[in-house]
């Protein structure tokens, strides 16, 4: 009878992401990564000339990037659960009557709007490459070796980290600058921000339920 051996093989082995450091995501292939959050607008609102005038800049917006933008939109529902459990314990603890009831009545009244209906949250990102490979001419022959061995860029020495990553961040700051023309508010992510991105992503039941330890905690205890 065969020996069923235990699988060793870690989900991060399927991911492209290699590390996530200093606000940047470092693929496998050696190239990075910054992601931007970014505000929303009401666009059904405006007038039709505020509308026209939005269209026109985000028409100019991309024809002022010679790179490629990819846009997410992540849609989850939202979850109030921490909201309802500090209601419920400032109702224990208020001592006037009428106003420990209304709590508890709004509670209610809050508990049935949700289970009537998935209330979702959207979230807007915008990720920004930077593809060293594509910026200098290689021969067929050495483009043919990176690609089988990927592993030697996965590592990215520091001072070719730092060397791409400002490439990237001029790219993120046009980025920024161009939604700015448009009415958007961005923010670029953290490291930290980057990985609950992630985690709660790959692992949107588990997210819930536990949360991940801040980044510096880590690195003090290490």
């Amino acid at each position: 009878m065969a020996k069923t051996g235990k699988i060793k093989v870690s989900t991060q082995q399927f991911l492209d992401i290699a590390e996530i450091k200093e606000e940047t995501i470092v693929m496998k292939d050696g190239s990075i990564r910054s992601v931007l959050l970014v505000s929303s607008l009401n666009f059904a609102l405006k007038s039709e000339d505020e509308q026209e005038a939005i269209i026109s800049s985000y028409v100019s917006f991309l024809n002022n990037i010679n790179f490629p933008i990819q846009i997410v939109v992540q849609s989850r529902q939202f979850n109030i659960e921490s909201y309802l459990n500090d209601l419920k314990v400032k109702a224990r603890e208020q001592t006037n009557e009428l106003l420990k009831m209304q709590t508890n009545e709004y509670i209610d009244y809050i508990q049935e709007l949700v289970s009537m209906g998935n209330i979702m949250n959207k979230k807007f990102y915008i990720t920004i490459p930077y593809n060293p490979l594509s910026d200098q001419h290689k021969s067929f022959f050495a483009s043919l070796t990176e690609v089988f061995t990927p592993s030697k860029l996965i590592k990215l020495k520091d001072e070719n980290f730092q060397r791409y990553k400002r490439n990237l961040d001029r790219r993120t700051r046009n980025v920024i600058s161009g939604l700015n023309s448009i009415g958007l508010k961005s923010v670029r992510m953290d490291t930290q921000g980057l990985i609950e991105l992630f985690y709660n992503t790959y692992n949107p039941e588990t997210s819930n339920q536990e949360k991940l330890t801040d980044i510096e905690d880590i690195r003090i205890k290490t």
